[in-house]
């Protein structure tokens, strides 16, 4: 099921949503509790590692549109709310490949020598 909410999210804020702010954004995943009366949809802004304040409102103020054109999509007899969090394993990820990138460098340079 959250894998049918989460493909459904991303083609109603990539199609539906008119508010420019969310375009840039990626749904990556989705958790349901076990009852599906609550969802959390994690998200990332893409090619940022924080989430800006404009991104949080925007969500928020279309959160009710949102689950409305969800219940359309899914047939369900209670219509999940929805939670949005901020993805942060992304940023996590950048900053371990940087770290990476640092001790490669660190090392070719001490073979150098």
């Amino acid at each position: 099921m959250a894998e049918l909410i989460r493909a459904d999210m991303s083609d109603i804020i990539i199609k539906e949503v008119k508010d420019p702010r969310l375009h840039s954004i990626t749904i990556t995943s989705v958790k349901v509790t076990d009852d599906l009366r609550n969802a959390k949809i994690y998200f990332v802004e893409m090619g940022k590692d924080e989430c800006s304040p404009e991104i949080k409102a925007g969500l928020t103020q279309a959160a009710g549109f949102i689950r409305r054109e969800l219940g359309k999509r899914v047939q369900l007899r209670c219509v999940p709310e929805l939670t949005f969090v901020h993805d942060q394993s992304f940023g996590y990820g950048n900053r371990i490949e940087s770290l990476l990138v640092q001790i490669a460098n660190k090392q070719e340079e001490k073979n150098d020598q």
